[in-house]
């Protein structure tokens, strides 16, 4: 079926260092671990934190040098075998070719007309890499015995992917070698360009995410080396960071849920081809059949012949992208930043806020976001702010007051202001707040345009001043849109207008109008968990782990997505596919 495999281990020599002892490598793994596994660094010290691990991680990366199994050859040159193993496989094959389209990357492109809806890839189970089949592996029995692969699939996957990588008569093998030799993820950044994030919002996930890939590293190379249902896996001679980076992103970039054979759990999965397809704006179009046991794809929209062919990975923030994708997607409809607010419990109105608040099913602490787009905010957060500015009268009223009950499920609808003063509160304080994290970043938006003109800028620098311009630009939107509002309730004050009043024929009227709420349910429970319809806890897991909430008819939606784990040695909210999408 076309190449040899060509796996091959760099050997020491040009370039290598001298063979680490075991002892000697042992003892770094052992600092390693002990380091990422600390109590987390106190306010402001992350960044000190982040250069002693990475510090800890190059030396150990050194050690390694020449070690890490590579293929020969470049990417593109396996593309034919991918294609055929598809196609030997059962997979749909055509209609479409692997094609270079520049600064996204590799892609699908049509070799024939393809109609919206028209149902143009599908590939079988027997093709996917998969939880399961990592338990039906030379995995299997350390999969049994260790609790941490148990809780976290993703991992599995990743530790799944390196197996079946060094093995030359894998069935997956025409898959592996078509994967990208590395990615552009933050775990491939140098230091300097992680820097540039340095007062971001995003900047905390990726120094975890580092942390953690670190951490799990460590973990698992003891693992390998002293467990004995180790002792026969291919890795246990050859385990490097620089592997263990590459699988991690493999599967970061890639991930998906699909449902278990029998359909009653969902279960993580690599996608082989489907996993090509590049990222824009839509409505998620793959599905799960589980009669036919594949998955299943339709086209987004009509594309000519020789034109990408495009999916929609979900409504992701462009932080997302960046720190779990490897791109930044310029016309992202769905960007956001993350906004932390809480009632003060040393407030005096503390206890009647925080009680309208359970009443409405939102916690007086926790984590919101702020849209690039109008409205700025959404239901849940209105009602937030709504509770944060009541007077203690306004409070009464939503407590004991007529109707307290069903005013309560008029917290989130603009249509129904609390007090014309209200509004003006809550809409001067959202744009107080946006001003103020604006002064927090060290450059300016003009700033950061003029970086994003040097022609020398590279790959990784521009996607980090893309990603902090952004949050800039919606922080700027969000105190110009408050700036806007505030001045619209004043003049409704001004002039006395009355205030619209709730009465229970409206009740069409408290339906989230964001256009997320009019999606069909069960695409909407494949969206990220990180908004949760805008409303989060307040220490939001950094990591990636299973997915809750999938369809249950019998041909079930898949999203390129992933979720929240609440394991400690969990892979950093991994997602999909990397460069300017695909790659």
């Amino acid at each position: 079926m076309g190449k040899k495999s060509r796996v091959k281990t760099q050997k020491s020599g040009s370039g290598a260092n001298t063979v680490i002892s075991p002892k000697e490598m042992m003892n770094l793994i052992s600092e390693l671990l002990q380091k990422c596994s600390s109590a987390a660094p106190s306010a402001g010290k992350e960044w000190d934190e982040y250069i002693q691990i990475r510090s800890l991680v190059e030396k150990i990366r050194k050690k390694q040098k020449g070690l890490s199994t590579v293929f020969e050859g470049n990417r593109e040159d396996y593309f034919p075998d991918l294609m055929s193993w598809a196609q030997e496989n059962g997979a749909s094959c055509d209609g479409f070719a692997v094609a270079n389209f520049g600064t996204e990357g590799y892609g699908l492109q049509a070799t024939r007309d393809i109609k919206a809806e028209e149902l143009f890839l599908w590939i079988p189970r027997k093709m996917l890499m998969t939880v399961e089949s990592a338990q039906n592996s030379l995995l299997g029995p350390l999969y049994g015995q260790d609790r941490i692969m148990q809780a976290m699939g993703n991992v599995t996957l990743a530790l799944h992917l390196l197996c079946e990588r060094a093995n030359p008569s894998s069935f997956w093998l025409p898959y592996i070698r078509s994967l990208p030799q590395e990615y552009d993820t933050p775990l491939y950044y140098q230091q300097d360009d992680v820097q540039l994030l340095l007062g971001t919002q995003a900047v905390q996930d990726v120094l975890s995410q580092y942390k953690n890939t670190a951490r799990q590293y460590a973990y698992f190379y003891k693992l390998l080396q002293t467990h004995p249902a180790a002792s026969k896996l291919p890795l246990k001679d050859s385990f490097t960071f620089d592997d263990y980076r590459w699988a991690v992103s493999s599967v970061m970039t890639r991930q998906n849920q699909i449902p278990t054979e029998d359909g009653g759990q969902v279960t993580l999965a690599l996608i082989p081809l489907w996993d090509m397809c590049n990222h824009t704006n839509g409505l998620i179009t793959t599905g799960y059949n589980l009669e036919d046991d594949r998955c299943e794809c339709v086209a987004l929209q009509d594309y000519k012949e020789n034109e990408q062919i495009y999916i929609f990975y979900g409504t992701r923030s462009n932080a997302e992208f960046v720190i779990h994708n490897g791109f930044f997607f310029q016309d992202n409809a769905h960007d956001r930043v993350k906004i932390k607010l809480g009632v003060s419990k040393s407030e005096r109105l503390y206890a009647m806020k925080a009680e309208v608040l359970a009443r409405a099913g939102i916690p007086s602490s926790c984590v919101f976001a702020l849209h690039c787009n109008e409205p700025p905010i959404s239901a849940q957060l209105l009602a937030f702010l709504r509770v944060f500015c009541m007077t203690e009268e306004e409070l009464k009223d939503y407590l004991l007051g007529d109707g307290a009950i069903n005013k309560i499920f008029t917290l989130g609808n603009s249509e129904f202001p609390v007090s014309w003063e209200n509004e003006i509160k809550l809409w001067t304080f959202l744009e107080n707040r946006a001003s103020l994290l604006l002064k927090t970043y060290k450059t300016t938006s003009e700033d950061d345009r003029s970086f994003l003109e040097k022609p020398d800028l590279s790959l990784h620098s521009r996607l980090a001043v893309q990603l902090r311009l952004a949050e800039k630009q919606i922080l700027e939107k969000v105190s110009a849109s408050g700036r806007e509002k505030r001045l619209h309730f004043q003049k409704k004050l001004e002039e006395g207008a009355p205030l619209p009043h709730f009465e229970e024929s409206d009740i069409a009227l408290l339906e989230n109008s964001d256009t997320d709420a009019k999606l069909p349910i069960i695409l909407r429970k494949l969206e990220e968990v990180e908004e949760r319809d805008g409303l989060q806890v307040e220490e939001e897991p950094l990591l990636n782990g299973e997915k809750v909430g999938y369809g249950t008819v019998e041909s079930q939606e898949v999203s390129k997505d992933q979720t929240e784990d609440e394991s400690e040695l969990s892979a950093n909210r991994t997602e999909d596919i990397p460069k300017e999408n695909s790659e």
